[in-house]
């Protein structure tokens, strides 16, 4: 990422006069606030809960019924379903 950072005069000439006192470029300087900044922020990227798979979600419902138990339960449902002979 750019940050593009508009400063007055005074503050420029400040920038390059602090940098130059330990020996730093401006751009280093900069970058050491930065890093001090951001160093006090907690990573978010850490905080977010993994996600998890659709199969672990409902591993807690136990495994899926088979073909021929599906078909059983089909036959048992539909067995007295009201039907018109046309």
């Amino acid at each position: 990422m750019t940050i593009i950072l508009p400063l007055q005069p005074q503050e420029e000439a400040r920038l390059v006069a602090a940098a130059h006192a330990k020996g730093l470029s401006p751009d280093a300087l900069v970058r050491e606030a930065l890093e001090k900044i951001l160093a006090e922020v907690p990573d978010v990227t850490c905080a977010k809960e993994p996600t998890r798979s659709l199969r672990g979600l409902l591993a807690k419902y136990g495994p899926a019924p088979s073909a021929a138990e599906i078909d059983e339960n089909r036959a048992e449902m539909f067995a007295n379903f009201p039907r018109s002979d046309y």
